[in-house]
């Protein structure tokens, strides 16, 4: 009896060069698997073997078999007599825990580095190999050709815990608490069983197939393999489920007889073969200099404070949430102290003026990871400010901490798909680019990745992608290129005594390092202007978090003013700009007024925070901004209003 929920696969494989460097593969010895070459050696002190086909088929292909390889082997044996290797590493009671996943990253690099192994291997498991091999696979999708596992444990509720209809295993939980460092009830309230979080999986349409006993009282379908088959198909994956009759009693009819194992080899073969490689490589990772001194923190302080600085892409969840969660997987006896500071609509500019109060204010900064290429481009940033705020904000933070590492980040939208289409490079992708090397930045040129991959069939973007803001599948994608960065940075590195950066002279010298945010409380009231404490749309129009129940300066007159006098070279305003957002006009030092429209494209949908910089090049010293409401507003705008939140100053 056989159930088949099928939704498309879409094959994806990839390649990757690394330069991670692994715990030695020596002492190989060789052996014998049923009539096959068998080569015995150890990653990072575990022993492992690979079995080698008579006639390997081209790209390699690989069975990675997760437990009890002498367990049914009629399946490994049809692949390899087809052409497959097979490999398998002995972690023994491991459970699939944060430890086991980084020793798996390193077995599945070598075999693809070193053995030239397809970068896309098939995962086989029975039982508790269920939990190794999904936790692995979630963390990456793009690495899997297809998973086929035998009575898999979906739910450690289930087995070995057997809170439910099953008997469970009482002396494998009290293992799997141990190797997790769980209590009983922390272990209960585990979220992430091989039936939750799928939805990476789902997004690369890796294919599932689960065959199991219908009576099996040790782990019951009902509790595991039906329940992750039906989570992933809900998702949009592709899943074949076949349940079987024939069982050996004595064992709680839990060990079946594998009634079709052609069947399934071929399920493997087609998802696995032929082997496509992929662009993704390294060429996207433009080093320039190294992360040796938050390397530093980590292994040796064991204390690390990592801020990541950019629009919604870095705001939403996502590639940030999963860097975080394998940062603190790779390196358990690290506290890290992350700071989400991400806003969406914010580019470079922005980000320059807000940096001390959202990221310098919180601590000393180890690492930074810094994105705005594609909010100047949609912004409408001139190439200048681009500079001066990117130059100022590496600089600022080089100031607080003369050891900070910082990651550069270009991040995909369509204007950038098409300037790659055309054989150009995105002006803002330059920008960043320049700076990075100057500065001798980490930069990964993610939009042109996405660019090429697209380009040679690999996805889409229309139906993969999806939009600027990634669905599961890109935030994958831009995951996997950071990861690929950060593991060959720490993998394998000694730890040296940090560096401080010997900062060169300033590209723009009228960049903004010293940016902050100014209070308005400073601003002399003229006429009908006001502090509104906690301010708040009156209509129902969306905010953004940080930008309403806050001071304001507000005024929704025409002909309102204020003035306000500081000290610096810089001088500008972040606003709300919404549906009833008007013009203002401006003076400097009494220097002719300039006009400017506050309402935005966006404005009629959202109460946008919007930051407009007022005066630039400024001689060092006192000047005073006068600003009043202009009688004229924009058509589309339904009133002359002016909210600001803070002045933009640069000291």
């Amino acid at each position: 009896m056989k159930l088949i929920i099928q939704t498309g696969l879409i094959t994806i494989l990839v390649i990757i060069v690394s330069t991670i460097s692994l715990s030695a593969q020596t002492n190989e010895t060789p052996g014998t698997w049923h009539g096959f070459k068998k080569t015995g050696f150890q990653i990072d002190n575990t022993p492992a073997y690979i079995v080698t086909p008579d006639n390997p088929l081209p790209g390699n292909p690989w069975l990675w078999r997760s437990y009890s390889p002498e367990f049914h082997v009629a399946i490994d044996s049809i692949l390899v007599t087809r052409g497959f290797h097979l490999a398998f590493l002995n972690y023994k009671e491991l459970f699939g825990q944060p430890k086991l996943m980084q020793l798996w990253d390193n077995f599945y690099d070598y075999l693809v580095r070193e053995k030239h192994f397809s970068p896309k291997p098939a995962l086989e498991g029975a039982v508790r190999g269920s939990l190794c091999e999904f936790a692995w696979a979630k963390q990456n999708p793009d690495k899997i050709s297809c998973i086929y596992a035998e009575n898999p444990v979906a739910d450690i509720k289930s087995w070995p815990a057997g809170k439910g209809k099953g008997s469970g295993g009482p002396q494998q939980w009290k293992q799997l608490l141990e190797v997790y460092g769980f209590t009983e009830e922390q272990a209960l309230n585990y979220t992430d069983n091989p039936k939750d979080n799928l939805e990476g999986l789902a997004a690369f349409k890796v294919p599932l197939y689960f065959s199991f006993g219908l009576h099996d009282a040790l782990v019951p379908m009902e509790e595991n393999g039906l329940v992750l088959a039906t989570n992933y198909s809900k998702l949009g994956g592709p899943v074949t489920v076949y349940p079987m009759t024939r069982g050996l009693q004595e064992e709680k009819g839990h060990h079946v007889t594998i009634e079709n194992p052609a069947e399934i080899a071929d399920f493997i073969h087609r998802s696995s073969y032929p082997v496509r490689l992929s662009l993704r490589n390294n060429l996207f990772i433009h080093k320039n200099g190294s992360l040796n001194n938050v390397l530093y923190k980590i292994k040796v302080e064991k204390q690390v404070t990592i801020a990541f600085l950019g629009g919604s892409i870095t705001a939403n969840p996502g590639w940030r949430d999963k860097v975080c969660r394998y940062l603190t997987e790779m390196f358990p006896e690290t506290k890290f102290t992350f700071i989400p500071a991400g806003i969406p609509s914010l580019g470079s500019l922005p980000h320059a003026f807000r940096m001390e109060k959202d990221v310098l204010s919180k601590g000393k900064i180890d690492l930074l990871f810094l994105e705005s290429a594609v909010n100047d481009q949609a912004n409408s940033t001139p190439a200048i400010i681009q500079r001066r705020a990117l130059e100022g904000i590496i600089r600022h933070a080089y100031r607080q901490n003369p050891n900070v590492n910082i990651i550069m980040m270009a991040f995909a939208d369509e204007s950038k798909l098409g300037d790659y289409k055309e054989g150009r490079t995105p002006a803002e992708v330059k920008l960043h680019a320049s700076l990075a090397s100057t500065y001798k930045l980490p930069f990964i040129d993610l939009a042109e990745e996405v660019s090429k991959r697209i380009a040679a069939g690999e996805f889409t973007w229309e139906y993969d992608f999806k939009n600027l803001h990634p669905s599961p599948f890109g935030q994958e994608i831009y995951f996997q290129s950071i990861k690929r960065l950060l593991r060959s940075e720490f993998i394998g590195k000694p730890a040296m005594v940090q560096a401080a950066f010997p900062l060169p002279p300033a590209l723009e010298k009228a960049n903004y390092e010293k940016g902050k945010y100014l209070t308005i409380e400073g601003a002399v009231n003229n006429k009908d202007f006001y502090i509104d404490s906690a301010w708040k749309p009156a209509d129902k129009t969306g905010t953004r978090t940080g930008f309403v129940n806050v001071p304001m300066l507000v005024s929704e007159k025409a002909g309102a003013s204020f003035s306000l006098t500081f000290k610096g070279t810089a001088i500008g305003i972040a606003l709300i700009a919404g549906l009833d957002a008007g013009m203002i006009n401006y003076s400097i030092d009494n220097k002719p007024p300039k006009t400017i429209d506050l309402f935005t494209q966006w404005s009629a949908s959202l109460h946008l925070p919007w930051y407009l910089l007022l005066g630039d090049e400024l001689a060092p010293g006192k000047h005073q901004l006068h600003v009043t409401i202009a009688t004229d507003h924009n058509a589309n705008s339904k009133g002359n209003a002016c909210r600001i939140v803070y002045f933009l100053l640069n000291e």
